[in-house]
């Protein structure tokens, strides 16, 4: 797979993430009762020993892959908050993660969603960043996937959680009203309608492959789709972020 199908497949799960719009299921990976089962089901566990093998660092035999703990909900900036919608919390739950670990230590986050017929696995992505940031609790914690950033809102404040956050709010935070007049600011003119989610720009597909190590693809392949929320600068996502097709 070239790099331009590499990063397009990633910015397509990355726009899809933020409308809560997910690909379709891996295939051979069934729905679940519950988001644990579908994350440590035999053909997922089989699907991370590819993917912690994916480098030839670790033999496939040797990954013995396991699912820890409970999953929890993955909250991303929502729309309705960029709009100034009244109302509208800052964000909303798109998935849920489980922190699966390698032999080596290794670590994935196992992204899932519900649907009529069950909890689906629709991503394995490097890292256990989503778990990590729900587990320091305190708060309504969220990501900014635009820019990686992750935040946590308390009453009106919104504080960071990793240096791409206190880039945008600094080390002491802002409040709630700040930081919607900077979402707005950012990202108010790329909303559901706008000329420029109509021109497709959203998912940044024209643009050439950022310049980074890691790659993205995708568990689920899936395409461009029509009325992108958001633009997705995902350079300093893919910094930390890899996906990779089953």
């Amino acid at each position: 797979m070239n790099a331009r199908a590499v990063t397009a497949g990633f910015l397509a799960t990355a726009a899809l993430v933020v409308l809560g719009a997910f690909p379709a299921a891996a295939e051979g990976l069934p729905p679940a009762a519950t988001p644990e089962q579908a994350a440590s089901a035999p053909q997922t566990l089989d699907t991370l020993s590819r993917f912690f093998a994916r480098d030839g660092a670790l033999a496939r035999t040797a990954v013995a892959p396991r699912v820890e703990g409970a999953s929890v909900p993955v909250r991303i900036l929502s729309p309705d908050f960029v709009a100034g919608k009244p109302g509208a919390p800052v964000a909303r739950v798109e998935f849920r993660a489980s922190r699966a670990v390698a032999s080596d230590g290794q670590k994935a986050s196992v992204w899932t969603v519900k649907r009529p017929e069950g909890w689906h696995v629709v991503n394995i992505a490097t890292g256990d960043d989503e778990i990590r940031y729900a587990e320091l609790g305190g708060g309504l914690v969220f990501r900014e996937p635009q820019i990686d950033a992750w935040y946590v809102q308390k009453g009106g404040k919104v504080l960071p959680l990793d240096e791409d956050a206190v880039r945008v709010v600094g080390r002491e935070g802002a409040s709630l009203a700040a930081y919607r007049e900077r979402v707005a600011r950012a990202y108010g003119d790329k909303l559901p309608g706008s000329a420029y989610a109509r021109k497709g720009a959203a998912g940044g597909y024209d643009a050439a492959p950022p310049n980074t190590s890691d790659g993205g693809v995708t568990v689920a392949a899936t395409g461009a789709g029509a009325g992108l929320l958001l633009a997705l600068t995902v350079t300093a996502a893919m910094r930390r972020r890899r996906a990779r097709e089953a």
